[in-house]
């Protein structure tokens, strides 16, 4: 282990050693401080570089990251700190996924200054330590990264904080071979807080990776369960002659906490419940926000409908409204959810239309905003599948998604009463955190033939029927007359 700790940062800073010595001289980071905030299946990271132009007309900023931390990277954002508009950030391909250029909102001048900020949420970051635990004893996680900030200027000073949310931090590596970088001390400790640093005038060159770049760990107590969507597959169907948007999630629910050593007690977990004990990496229930003015929700799993679910429904508003209102949907599964099992469930509602969909009069555009999906607290989805079945008969369909999906396709979807059936969008992605619940919008035409095929469609068949009932009656099958 301790030699893949060496040669991964060698492989890292050759890869970049190009871009490293082209971009070195038109910035130097006056200082860098990185936060890391400890959690369960997500981890956020802020980074604030405090930028300092070498040379004039700089406008484009570059920002590196490991493989290892790319890798485990599902949302980045970058913007100058203070502010909330994002900064158009571009990837470079070519130097194996991991140099990021951020465009400047404007250029600087010789020793002129910026601060800008990464944000990151990481996934799948931390894993349980040790791997089982019984009903009684506490959840500990670990979680590793790099000591020093990769970036392909010289850094005068730089600190990374690491902060879990409760004090109770078991252990955390003590840096060596950094005495020559520091002033006060490698690493400080106060409450739930790790600080590693300052470390003074930091070059992170091919020379300096291999010699002092090392791997730190925290492990610490997490008092939450550590959940994982491994798929969720959303549908949402829109009915123009309803009136309403249908949205109905599967969701396959995973508890990767640490499993359950030995054999579950149903009398402890209720000793616990009543003592208000309950072990943290014990889910027995959970909440959500669903949109305002929702209908018709329901709620089973595999075995049927389940009753230990409680809605509280906020009034429709306005397309377009800022009101914060939401629906509350609080759910209990049908059994507690220990580490290493799993719940597969399915969850549905309706909306009234008008509070998801536009239209164009002038040019006849039907505009719907579907979410991605509903955000579980705390929790990473593995793989995710959005499918927005349109009115049938729609044509001309265009659709926008917030952030690049996998991939998307059309296909048709038949359901009752459908003659040709229905146009549908389909959207996969991977790895979502709270940081994607955007919103998808589609664009449609529906002709005014499209909507009356189904009344006609309808009333055609209702006819035959009852025109068949009619000949029918008047056929005579007897042999003989009486």
């Amino acid at each position: 282990m301790a030699r893949r700790w060496w040669t991964l940062p060698l492989l890292l800073v050759s890869a970049l050693a190009p871009s490293f010595s082209l971009a070195g001289l038109a910035f130097e980071n006056t200082a860098i401080v990185r936060t890391i905030e400890l959690g369960g299946s997500l981890v956020h990271v802020s980074t604030t570089y405090a930028v300092k132009a070498l040379e004039p007309g700089q406008s484009t900023y570059q920002i590196a990251l490991s493989k290892a931390e790319r890798a485990k990277t599902s949302w980045l954002e970058a913007k100058v700190k203070g502010q909330t508009t994002p900064l158009e950030l571009n990837e470079d391909e070519s130097s194996t996924e991991h140099l990021l250029f951020v465009s400047l909102p404007k250029a600087l001048a010789v020793n002129g200054t910026l601060n800008l900020v990464l944000e990151t949420v990481q996934t799948h970051a931390t894993h349980p330590f040790p791997e089982q635990a019984t009903q009684k004893e506490p959840q500990l996680l670990k979680y590793e990264t790099d000591l020093f900030t990769i970036s392909p200027y010289t850094t005068l000073v730089q600190r990374t904080k690491i902060k879990s949310i409760t004090p109770n931090v078991i252990s955390y590596t003590t840096p060596h071979d950094v005495d020559s970088f520091v002033r006060d001390g490698s690493v400080t400790k106060s409450g739930g807080t790790i600080t590693y640093g300052p470390y003074h005038d930091v070059q992170t060159d091919t020379d300096f990776v291999a010699k002092y770049q090392q791997s730190i760990s925290v492990h610490y107590s997490f008092d939450y369960p550590v959940l994982e969507a491994e798929t969720l597959h959303r549908t949402a169907e829109i009915s123009h002659w309803g009136s309403n948007l249908n949205i109905e999630d599967k969701i396959h629910l995973h508890n990767a906490g640490p499993t359950l050593k030995g054999h579950f007690s149903r009398l402890e977990y209720q000793s616990q419940i009543y003592h208000r004990r309950q072990a943290p990496h014990i889910l027995s229930d959970f909440t959500l926000h669903l949109p305002p003015g929702v209908t018709n929700a329901y709620f089973y799993d595999q075995n049927g409908n389940v009753s230990t679910s409680h809605l509280r429904t906020a009034p429709s508003v306005a397309k377009g409204s800022k009101a914060m209102q939401y629906s509350v949907l609080e759910l209990r599964p049908r059994y507690p959810v220990l580490g290493g099992w799993n719940y597969s469930y399915t969850i549905g509602f309706d909306t009234p239309l008008q509070d998801s969909v536009g239209y164009d009069v002038k040019n006849g555009i039907y505009v719907v905003g579907v979410p991605v999906m509903t955000n579980i607290p705390g929790t990473v989805v593995n793989n995710a599948e959005v499918k927005i079945i349109l009115p049938e008969g729609a044509t001309n369909i265009k659709s926008v998604s917030p952030f690049p999906e996998l991939s998307n396709s059309m296909s048709t979807h038949i359901s009752y009463l459908d003659t040709a059936g229905r146009p549908a969008v389909t959207f996969t992605y991977k790895d979502l955190t709270y940081k994607h619940a955007g919103i998808i919008y589609v664009s449609y035409q529906v002709p005014l033939s499209a909507h009356l095929k189904k009344a006609v469609s309808v009333g055609a068949a209702f006819f035959s029927l009852f025109a068949f009932a009619f000949m029918a009656r008047r056929v005579d099958l007897n042999l003989h007359k009486k």
